[in-house]
C-alpha cells in the first residue's frame, strides 16, 4: 500500500518474481525436504522448522496442497491489486460522477447477501469447492472483457458488480480449501502471503501503468490477473487431495440458522463486520484523494505496497502468533490500530506521514483478518465451515462494508478526508465487540459436530 521509492519497487519485482519462477512449481513432486533445501525452513508447516503440526506434514501430497492454493492465492491477488485502488480511477476516467462510482463500488456488497451464501451453499453440497471456483473464475474474465468495452452508467454498473461479486465469492471459497490444510497442519499465513505478494507486484504494475498508459489500462491488467486465476484455479486442491475427506451431509437451513442464532458467531461477525469495514472510505476515495492532492499513480502503488508487505510480514509468522495470542488478541489488535489509523488519516496528514499509517495496514486488516480465519477454524465445527466463511463474506464483508461505503460516499463528498473519523468510530464498535466476544467465548467448538452418517 506504499512506494518507498521508483528503484525499490523495481528491485521488489524482480525479486519476488524470480523467487516464484524459479523455486516454486506447482508439482506434487516437491517435498517438504526440498522446500527447506531452498529456503531454509518448511514453508509450510506452522510448526516451524522441525515441528511440522500435521501428522502427512513431510508427504509430498502435503507439500502439494501447501503450493497449489498458495499459487492460486498468488494469481487471485492479482486482480485485487488493480481492482481495489485503482478501479476507482478507471470508473472516473470513463465519466462517472462521484455518486455513481459510489454506487459501483458499494453494489457488490450489497449483491453479495445473496450471491455469496449461495454458491457456498452449493459448494458445500457438491463438495468440490475447487470446481465452483473454476466456474466463477471464468465468470470474471468473461465480465471484464465486456466490461472494457461497454459505456454508460447502467451497463458499467452490471458488468462491473458480476466482476466484482465473482472474484470476491472466489475467495471465501478458497479460504475453506486453504483451513483444510490448516487442519492437517499447514500455516495458513505462508499460503496467503503470496497473495499479499503478488498483490504488491499488481499494485506497483498497475501504478506504472497508469503513469504511462493513462487511468484506462487498469482494466486490461485486471483481464491479465483473471487470466491468470484461470489458469491457477485448475491446480488446485480437489476434495481427495492432500487431506482427509470431511463431513458431506451439505448446507442445510438449519445450518445457517444454527450460525446466525448463535450468539458468539454473531458478536465475531459483528467484531470483524466493523473493523473490516472501517477500510471503506481508504479503499473507495484512498487513491482518488491523493491524486487530487498531486501525488502520482505510481506513489499512490506504493504506498498500497506499503501496507501490504506488513501483511506479509505478519502472514510469515501467522502459525507461530495465532498459536501464542489466539484469534481474539489479533481481532483486537486489528480494531485499536484501525482507531488510531483512521483518526490520523482525517486530519489529511502530509505525505511522509502516510508511510507509518499504512503500516498499520498490517494490524488494520492483516491481524483482524488472521484472527477470522483462526476464529472459524477454532470455534466451528468442520461441517458448517463453508457456510462460516460464507457468512463472514457476505455479512461482515460484503454488507457492513457496502454500508460503510455508501456512508463514505455521502460524508466524503461534504467533507472530504473528515469521512475518516466516521470509520473510526465503526472501529470503536469492533473493539467493543471483540471484548464482549472474549467474556462470552470458551475458545472451544461453539457446538459439537454431528457424526457421521453410516
Amino acid at each position: 500500500m506504499g512506494h518507498a521509492q521508483a528503484e525499490t519497487g523495481e528491485a521488489s519485482h524482480g525479486a519476488v518474481v524470480g523467487f516464484i519462477a524459479g523455486r516454486v512449481r506447482l508439482s506434487d513432486s516437491v517435498s517438504c525436504g526440498a522446500l527447506a533445501r531452498l529456503i531454509g525452513r518448511d514453508p509450510w508447516c506452522a510448526g516451524g522448522p522441525g515441528r511440522c503440526l500435521g501428522a502427512k506434514c513431510g508427504s509430498k501430497r502435503m507439500t502439494g496442497f501447501g503450493v497449489r492454493v498458495a499459487v492460486f492465492f498468488a494469481a487471485l491477488f492479482l486482480i485485487y491489486g488493480v481492482h481495489i485502488p485503482y478501479l476507482p480511477l478507471w470508473l472516473e476516467w470513463r465519466g462517472l460522477t462521484p455518486a455513481e462510482i459510489g454506487i459501483v463500488t458499494s453494489a457488490p456488497y450489497f449483491a453479495r447477501l445473496l450471491v455469496t451464501p449461495t454458491i457456498g451453499f452449493v459448494a458445500d453440497r457438491v463438495g468440490d469447492h475447487a470446481r465452483v471456483i473454476r466456474v466463477l473464475a471464468f465468470v470474471a474474465l468473461s465480465a471484464t472483457l465486456v466490461l472494457s468495452n461497454v459505456a454508460g452508467f447502467a451497463a458499467i454498473l452490471a458488468f462491473s458488480l458480476l466482476l466484482a461479486v465473482s472474484t470476491w465469492t472466489i475467495m471465501p471459497l478458497t479460504e475453506t480449501i486453504a483451513i483444510r490444510g490448516v487442519r492437517l497442519g499447514l500455516d495458513y499465513g505462508r499460503m496467503r502471503l503470496w497473495g499479499s505478494l503478488s498483490f504488491i507486484l499488481a499494485s506497483f504494475a498497475g501504478g506504472a501503468a497508469v503513469d504511462a498508459f493513462g487511468r484506462g489500462s487498469g482494466i486490461w491488467l485486471i483481464a491479465g490477473g483473471c487470466v491468470a486465476t484461470v489458469t491457477a484455479a485448475f491446480f488446485l486442491p480437489g476434495p481427495d487431495t492432500g487431506t482427509r475427506a470431511g463431513p458431506r451431509r451439505g448446507i442445510d437451513k438449519a445450518t445457517v440458522l444454527r450460525l446466525a442464532g448463535n450468539p458468539v458467531f454473531l458478536l465475531f461477525l459483528l467484531a470483524i463486520g466493523t473493523i473490516q469495514a472501517s477500510h471503506a472510505t481508504f479503499y473507495t476515495f484512498g487513491a482518488i484523494h491523493w491524486r487530487a492532492s498531486g501525488m502520482s499513480s505510481a506513489w499512490i502503488g506504493v504506498l498500497w505496497a506499503i501496507g501490504v508487505l506488513t501483511e506479509v510480514a505478519l502472514f510469515a509468522v501467522s502459525g507461530r502468533i495465532a498459536g501464542r495470542v489466539g484469534p481474539i488478541v489479533l481481532l483486537g489488535l486489528g480494531g485499536i490500530a484501525a482507531i488510531v489509523r483512521w483518526t490520523a488519516m482525517s486530519a489529511d496528514p502530509a505525505h511522509g506521514w502516510l508511510i507509518p499509517l499504512q503500516v498499520l495496514h498490517g494490524l488494520t486488516y492483516g491481524a483482524s483478518h488472521l484472527g477470522a480465519i483462526h476464529f472459524i477454524e477454532r470455534a466451528i465445527p468442520d461441517e458448517a465451515g463453508g457456510t462460516a466463511q460464507a457468512l463472514y463474506a457476505t455479512i461482515a464483508a460484503g454488507v457492513m462494508h457496502g454500508a460503510a461505503t455508501m456512508l463514505s460516499g455521502l460524508i466524503y463528498a461534504v467533507a472530504g478526508e473528515g469521512a475518516y473519523l466516521a470509520m473510526s468510530a465503526l472501529s470503536l464498535i469492533g473493539v467493543a465487540a471483540v471484548v464482549l466476544l472474549a467474556r462470552l467465548w470458551t475458545g472451544g467448538k461453539i457446538w459439537i459436530a454431528s457424526p457421521p452418517a453410516i
